[in-house]
């Protein structure tokens, strides 16, 4: 049965920027190999400007439509440039995950200031360890003028629909980097339910003082068997806003 969604779009002012656009896409909710309830998707800036502080609260429905609790969660991403994504990953290991059958989101944000972007991943590789744990082991470096400081890489990772499947957050050891250093990381992704499906992935690294370049060109993706397995995107767009809030009630 197709999604039905419930939209609903709230003005708050910023009517200068009504121009763009901002959308939580290619969202879905999925049961881990460790029983919890995740809910996942990514936030598309389509504005002119740098978004920061972004919160998603996620109401969850029983399988009457009734409201169960509102939850919060951010984008793993700290500041999204225009053009550039933000994944979100809500995790329930309650009572509360075993009644939820839909939800609904609302997003805010604020409009942050343009950060130079700097922080490229310039290698990038996924395997399986012997544990079979999918991971991505990649090089991150400093193009910038200063150090950077808390340097993070994130992994938001596919399915063959193009729904977010999983998403990680690491901090490469270590995680500062002066001018035109390098640092390797490794991002484990543990769940084997969610790993089986993966079609494509994407990259992106960032500072406290620097944003991420344009995501890493993964591009096709080359999954452990040698061949080349082409990315079908098909986008599922929740819904999208004019800032700073935004109300999407997804009924499964």
């Amino acid at each position: 049965m197709k999604n039905i969604f419930i939209i609903t779009i709230i003005l708050t002012g910023f009517m200068q920027l009504a121009f763009g656009e901002v959308f939580i896409q290619n969202d879905q909710q999925y049961i881990g190999d460790d029983d919890s309830l995740h809910i996942v998707g990514e936030i598309k800036n389509n504005l002119q400007v740098p978004l920061t502080q972004i919160n998603i609260h996620i109401t969850l429905f029983d399988e009457n439509k009734h409201p169960i609790v509102t939850k919060e969660t951010g984008s793993l991403v700290n500041v999204i440039m225009p053009g550039m994504k933000g994944p979100f990953d809500l995790i329930l290991t309650d009572n509360e995950a075993k009644k939820t059958k839909s939800y609904s989101m609302e997003l805010d944000y604020k409009i942050s200031i343009s950060k130079d972007q700097v922080i490229d991943i310039t290698e990038s590789e996924l395997s399986r360890d012997n544990h079979n744990n999918l991971m991505i082991t990649g090089m991150v470096t400093n193009r910038g003028d200063i150090t950077a400081n808390t340097v993070a890489v994130i992994a938001t990772l596919y399915d063959k629909e193009g729904n977010v499947a999983a998403v990680s957050r690491v901090h490469p050891e270590p995680d500062y980097l002066r001018v035109d250093d390098y640092a390797y990381f490794v991002i484990v992704i543990s769940d084997k339910i969610q790993t089986t499906g993966i079609n494509d992935y994407t990259l992106i690294a960032e500072s406290e003082e620097y944003a991420a370049v344009p995501e890493f060109p993964v591009g096709t993706l080359v999954l452990l068997v040698g061949t080349l397995s082409a990315y079908i995107g098909i986008t599922r767009y929740s819904d999208r806003i004019i800032p700073n809030l935004i109300s999407v009630t997804n009924l499964k």
